[in-house]
Protein backbone atom coordinates (compact mmCIF):
# COMPACT_ATOMS: atom_id res chain seq x y z
CA UNK A 1 0.00 0.00 0.00
CA UNK A 2 1.58 3.28 -1.05
CA UNK A 3 2.26 5.86 1.51
CA UNK A 4 1.49 9.62 1.64
CA UNK A 5 3.73 11.64 3.05
CA UNK A 6 1.96 15.86 3.62
CA UNK A 7 2.85 18.98 4.25
CA UNK A 8 0.66 21.06 6.26
CA UNK A 9 0.47 24.61 6.12
CA UNK A 10 -0.77 24.65 10.01
CA UNK A 11 -1.01 22.68 12.95
CA UNK A 12 -4.86 23.43 13.40
CA UNK A 13 -5.08 21.95 9.75
CA UNK A 14 -2.67 18.81 10.13
CA UNK A 15 -5.18 18.05 13.49
CA UNK A 16 -8.11 18.41 11.21
CA UNK A 17 -6.67 16.09 8.53
CA UNK A 18 -5.44 13.40 11.04
CA UNK A 19 -9.01 14.03 12.45
CA UNK A 20 -10.90 13.10 9.21
CA UNK A 21 -8.76 9.88 8.80
CA UNK A 22 -8.89 6.64 10.38
CA UNK A 23 -4.81 6.34 8.93
CA UNK A 24 -3.19 9.58 9.38
CA UNK A 25 -0.67 10.62 11.98
CA UNK A 26 1.82 13.19 12.45
CA UNK A 27 5.53 12.58 11.98
CA UNK A 28 8.17 14.58 14.14
CA UNK A 29 10.77 12.59 14.17
CA UNK A 30 9.58 9.58 13.05
CA UNK A 31 11.12 7.23 15.43
CA UNK A 32 8.23 5.66 16.84
CA UNK A 33 6.35 6.25 13.94
CA UNK A 34 8.60 5.42 10.99
CA UNK A 35 8.95 1.50 12.81
CA UNK A 36 5.41 1.11 13.09
CA UNK A 37 4.76 1.72 9.15
CA UNK A 38 7.54 -0.27 8.22
CA UNK A 39 6.57 -3.72 11.45
CA UNK A 40 2.67 -3.03 10.08
CA UNK A 41 1.69 -2.50 14.07
CA UNK A 42 -0.92 -0.33 12.82
CA UNK A 43 -2.04 0.86 9.47
CA UNK A 44 -0.18 4.04 8.79
CA UNK A 45 -1.80 5.51 5.28
CA UNK A 46 -0.72 9.48 5.69
CA UNK A 47 1.63 10.75 7.47
CA UNK A 48 1.67 14.92 8.05
CA UNK A 49 4.54 16.42 8.38
CA UNK A 50 5.67 18.59 11.27
CA UNK A 51 8.08 20.76 9.92
CA UNK A 52 7.74 24.42 9.33
CA UNK A 53 5.19 24.34 11.75
CA UNK A 54 6.84 26.59 14.66
CA UNK A 55 7.02 23.18 16.94
CA UNK A 56 10.44 23.33 17.80
CA UNK A 57 11.26 26.20 19.97
CA UNK A 58 12.80 26.51 23.10
CA UNK A 59 11.69 29.04 25.62
CA UNK A 60 12.78 29.77 29.23
CA UNK A 61 11.25 32.85 30.46
CA UNK A 62 12.05 33.53 33.98
CA UNK A 63 11.47 30.04 36.00
CA UNK A 64 9.18 28.81 33.05
CA UNK A 65 10.38 26.80 30.51
CA UNK A 66 8.20 25.88 27.26
CA UNK A 67 9.32 23.28 24.53
CA UNK A 68 8.06 22.75 21.63
CA UNK A 69 7.17 18.64 20.53
CA UNK A 70 9.30 18.55 17.80
CA UNK A 71 12.51 19.84 19.69
CA UNK A 72 14.82 16.92 19.44
CA UNK A 73 16.82 14.93 22.41
CA UNK A 74 20.09 16.61 20.94
CA UNK A 75 18.65 20.08 20.93
CA UNK A 76 17.87 19.36 24.82
CA UNK A 77 21.00 17.88 25.59
CA UNK A 78 22.90 21.10 24.27
CA UNK A 79 20.56 23.71 25.71
CA UNK A 80 21.93 25.58 28.58
CA UNK A 81 19.46 26.75 30.24
CA UNK A 82 18.06 23.01 30.41
CA UNK A 83 21.42 21.66 31.88
CA UNK A 84 19.90 19.19 34.52
CA UNK A 85 17.93 17.49 31.84
CA UNK A 86 21.00 16.69 29.70
CA UNK A 87 21.62 13.46 31.54
CA UNK A 88 17.94 12.16 30.89
CA UNK A 89 18.22 13.24 26.68
CA UNK A 90 21.25 11.72 26.95
CA UNK A 91 20.24 8.33 28.03
CA UNK A 92 17.56 8.12 25.23
CA UNK A 93 19.23 5.65 22.68
CA UNK A 94 22.25 6.90 20.90
CA UNK A 95 23.80 10.02 18.63
CA UNK A 96 21.36 9.03 15.73
CA UNK A 97 17.73 8.49 17.64
CA UNK A 98 18.75 11.64 19.86
CA UNK A 99 18.78 13.83 16.18
CA UNK A 100 15.75 12.25 15.25
CA UNK A 101 13.82 11.56 18.61
CA UNK A 102 11.70 14.27 19.75
CA UNK A 103 9.79 15.54 23.21
CA UNK A 104 6.65 15.36 21.70
CA UNK A 105 7.13 11.60 20.79
CA UNK A 106 8.33 10.59 24.01
CA UNK A 107 4.76 11.00 25.49
CA UNK A 108 3.52 8.02 23.04
CA UNK A 109 6.46 6.14 23.55
CA UNK A 110 5.07 2.09 24.17
CA UNK A 111 6.50 0.29 26.89
CA UNK A 112 9.32 0.17 28.36
CA UNK A 113 10.43 3.52 26.57
CA UNK A 114 9.51 7.12 27.46
CA UNK A 115 12.17 7.85 30.38
CA UNK A 116 11.92 11.59 28.82
CA UNK A 117 8.00 11.61 29.87
CA UNK A 118 9.18 10.31 33.15
CA UNK A 119 11.60 13.61 33.62
CA UNK A 120 8.51 15.93 32.36
CA UNK A 121 5.86 14.09 34.99
CA UNK A 122 8.20 14.67 37.76
CA UNK A 123 8.35 18.60 37.05
CA UNK A 124 4.86 18.37 36.65
CA UNK A 125 4.64 19.93 33.22
CA UNK A 126 1.27 20.62 31.32
CA UNK A 127 0.81 19.65 28.09
CA UNK A 128 -0.30 22.17 25.38
CA UNK A 129 -2.62 20.36 22.40
CA UNK A 130 -4.37 21.84 19.61
CA UNK A 131 -7.28 20.31 17.71
CA UNK A 132 -9.23 21.11 14.46
CA UNK A 133 -11.29 24.05 16.57
CA UNK A 134 -9.25 24.38 19.87
CA UNK A 135 -5.90 24.85 21.55
CA UNK A 136 -6.34 23.26 25.57
CA UNK A 137 -3.62 22.69 27.95
CA UNK A 138 -3.93 19.53 30.71
CA UNK A 139 -1.17 18.18 33.13
CA UNK A 140 0.77 15.59 32.01
CA UNK A 141 -0.26 13.28 34.81
CA UNK A 142 -3.81 13.58 33.26
CA UNK A 143 -2.42 13.44 29.69
CA UNK A 144 -0.79 10.41 30.40
CA UNK A 145 -3.31 8.33 31.92
CA UNK A 146 -6.17 9.28 29.72
CA UNK A 147 -3.88 9.06 26.57
CA UNK A 148 -6.71 11.02 25.14
CA UNK A 149 -7.45 10.92 21.21
CA UNK A 150 -7.12 13.68 19.07
CA UNK A 151 -5.52 16.63 18.65
CA UNK A 152 -1.16 17.41 18.12
CA UNK A 153 0.80 18.32 21.33
CA UNK A 154 2.57 21.55 20.58
CA UNK A 155 4.46 21.63 23.34
CA UNK A 156 5.42 21.04 26.96
CA UNK A 157 5.43 23.52 29.92
CA UNK A 158 7.22 23.38 33.09
CA UNK A 159 8.72 25.44 35.92
CA UNK A 160 12.42 25.18 36.49
CA UNK A 161 13.25 23.25 39.64
CA UNK A 162 15.68 24.52 42.38
CA UNK A 163 19.61 24.24 41.76
CA UNK A 164 20.65 21.00 43.10
CA UNK A 165 16.63 19.71 43.53
CA UNK A 166 16.20 17.15 40.41
CA UNK A 167 17.37 14.10 40.40
CA UNK A 168 17.35 11.39 37.96
CA UNK A 169 18.64 7.71 36.86
CA UNK A 170 17.97 4.89 34.15
CA UNK A 171 18.41 1.42 34.92
CA UNK A 172 19.29 -0.47 31.57
CA UNK A 173 21.17 -4.22 31.10
CA UNK A 174 22.41 -3.50 28.10
CA UNK A 175 24.70 -0.83 28.24
CA UNK A 176 25.18 2.68 26.91
CA UNK A 177 21.93 2.75 25.83
CA UNK A 178 19.85 0.10 26.68
CA UNK A 179 15.88 0.31 26.98
CA UNK A 180 14.86 0.76 30.56
CA UNK A 181 14.51 -2.09 33.02
CA UNK A 182 13.05 1.26 34.88
CA UNK A 183 13.82 5.24 35.70
CA UNK A 184 12.96 7.24 38.04
CA UNK A 185 12.76 11.20 38.31
CA UNK A 186 12.30 13.11 41.00
CA UNK A 187 12.37 17.23 42.24
CA UNK A 188 12.89 17.71 45.78
CA UNK A 189 12.99 20.81 46.85
CA UNK A 190 13.99 21.83 50.21
CA UNK A 191 12.77 24.89 52.31
CA UNK A 192 14.01 25.05 55.90
CA UNK A 193 15.76 22.40 55.56
CA UNK A 194 12.72 20.05 54.49
CA UNK A 195 11.21 18.01 51.44
CA UNK A 196 8.42 20.78 49.98
CA UNK A 197 6.54 19.73 47.19
CA UNK A 198 7.71 16.56 46.54
CA UNK A 199 7.36 14.79 43.50
CA UNK A 200 8.59 11.33 42.25
CA UNK A 201 7.98 9.61 39.00
CA UNK A 202 9.06 6.22 37.50
CA UNK A 203 9.24 4.64 33.99
CA UNK A 204 8.52 1.43 32.94
CA UNK A 205 6.42 0.71 36.76
CA UNK A 206 3.46 0.36 35.02
CA UNK A 207 1.73 0.88 31.47
CA UNK A 208 2.53 4.51 31.27
CA UNK A 209 5.02 6.49 33.28
CA UNK A 210 3.70 7.52 36.80
CA UNK A 211 3.51 9.63 39.61
CA UNK A 212 5.21 7.73 42.95
CA UNK A 213 2.31 9.27 45.33
CA UNK A 214 3.02 7.26 48.34
CA UNK A 215 6.47 7.70 48.10
CA UNK A 216 5.85 11.57 47.56
CA UNK A 217 3.59 11.63 50.70
CA UNK A 218 6.75 9.84 52.87
CA UNK A 219 9.01 12.81 51.86
CA UNK A 220 6.91 15.82 52.13
CA UNK A 221 7.67 18.19 54.61
CA UNK A 222 10.35 15.66 56.20
CA UNK A 223 13.80 16.08 56.79
CA UNK A 224 15.81 13.92 53.35
CA UNK A 225 17.32 11.64 55.94
CA UNK A 226 18.11 8.03 56.90
CA UNK A 227 14.62 7.81 58.51
CA UNK A 228 12.55 9.50 55.98
CA UNK A 229 14.22 7.70 53.53
CA UNK A 230 13.44 4.58 55.21
CA UNK A 231 9.74 5.66 55.30
CA UNK A 232 9.56 6.40 51.74
CA UNK A 233 11.31 2.90 50.51
CA UNK A 234 8.83 0.75 52.60
CA UNK A 235 6.21 2.32 50.08
CA UNK A 236 8.09 2.32 46.86
CA UNK A 237 6.49 0.20 44.88
CA UNK A 238 2.91 0.90 46.13
CA UNK A 239 0.84 1.43 42.78
CA UNK A 240 3.12 -0.48 41.15
CA UNK A 241 2.47 -2.48 38.21
CA UNK A 242 5.62 -3.49 36.13
CA UNK A 243 5.17 -5.83 33.08
CA UNK A 244 7.47 -8.40 32.08
CA UNK A 245 9.95 -8.36 29.08
CA UNK A 246 12.89 -8.87 27.73
CA UNK A 247 14.77 -6.13 29.62
CA UNK A 248 13.72 -7.84 33.03
CA UNK A 249 10.67 -9.87 34.30
CA UNK A 250 7.96 -8.09 36.91
CA UNK A 251 9.20 -9.56 39.87
CA UNK A 252 12.57 -7.90 39.07
CA UNK A 253 11.74 -4.57 38.77
CA UNK A 254 9.46 -4.80 41.91
CA UNK A 255 12.62 -6.12 43.84
CA UNK A 256 15.04 -3.66 42.57
CA UNK A 257 13.24 -0.76 42.47
CA UNK A 258 14.01 0.02 46.13
CA UNK A 259 17.03 0.14 45.85
CA UNK A 260 17.57 2.16 42.60
CA UNK A 261 15.22 4.64 44.78
CA UNK A 262 17.71 4.72 48.13
CA UNK A 263 20.54 5.68 45.73
CA UNK A 264 18.61 8.45 44.00
CA UNK A 265 16.97 9.94 47.46
CA UNK A 266 21.04 8.99 49.16
CA UNK A 267 21.92 11.51 46.16
CA UNK A 268 23.63 8.90 44.34
CA UNK A 269 22.62 9.24 40.30
CA UNK A 270 22.03 12.27 40.40
CA UNK A 271 21.80 14.51 37.29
Amino acid sequence: MALDIVKIDSVREAAAKIAASGDAYFLAGGTILARVANTGGFPVRTMVLSDGLGLDGITVDGDTAEIGAAVTMTRIAAEPKLAFLKPVAESIGGPAVRNMATVGGNLFARYPYGDFAVALLALDAEVTIEDAETTRTTGLDDFLASAPAGGIVRALRFKLPPDGAFRFTKVVRKHPHGASVLSIAAVLPEAGGKISNARVAYGAMSERPMRAGAVEAALEGKALDAQTIDDALKVATDGCAPQTDPQATDWYRMTVLPVHLKRLLSGEGRS
